[in-house]
């Protein structure tokens, strides 16, 4: 394959509660290598039904507003239909129809285009699935 697309799959341990994981730094580091300079698309992917990629300020206490404005929209109790696994876990199955499981973001000269306090996170409300995969492909 041509040095113009490029991917790799990072591995996110999640842990057993509900998270907003930062990955930036590693997009980052991804196009230090991949895009060597150049400008291109970035697009990060999480093959999972039940999380999503976000574009927004962590660190400031958004993280976890998004955490509570998700428990607000999606509780986790028993109105599910889908039922299986931990009590509420219909609720991850809809996750992706609000936090899309993508995200494609500009890269300039080689670096992700991002607002002042914008990040790249992953969101994962399942605590059932611990490991997850995230997609860098880097097309430029």
């Amino acid at each position: 394959m041509s040095d113009a697309f490029t991917t790799r799959v990072l591995h996110v341990a999640t842990g057993s509660r509900e998270r907003v994981v930062d990955l930036t730094d590693d997009c980052q580091t991804f196009l230090s290598e991949a895009a060597d300079g150049r400008d291109g698309l970035l697009n990060i992917f999480v093959p999972h039904a039940t999380a999503g990629i976000a574009v927004i300020e962590t660190g400031a206490g958004s993280d976890d507003d998004l955490l509570a404005a998700l428990h607000t929209l999606l509780p986790a109790d028993d109105r599910w239909q889908h039922r299986h696994g931990s009590p509420g876990h219909g609720r991850d199955h809809v996750l992706p129809a609000l936090v899309p499981p993508h995200a494609t973001l500009p890269v300039i000269n080689g670096r992700l285009e991002l607002g002042t306090w914008q990040s790249v996170c992953l969101v994962d409300t399942n605590i059932s699935n611990v490991n997850r995969q995230v997609r860098l492909s880097f097309l430029g």
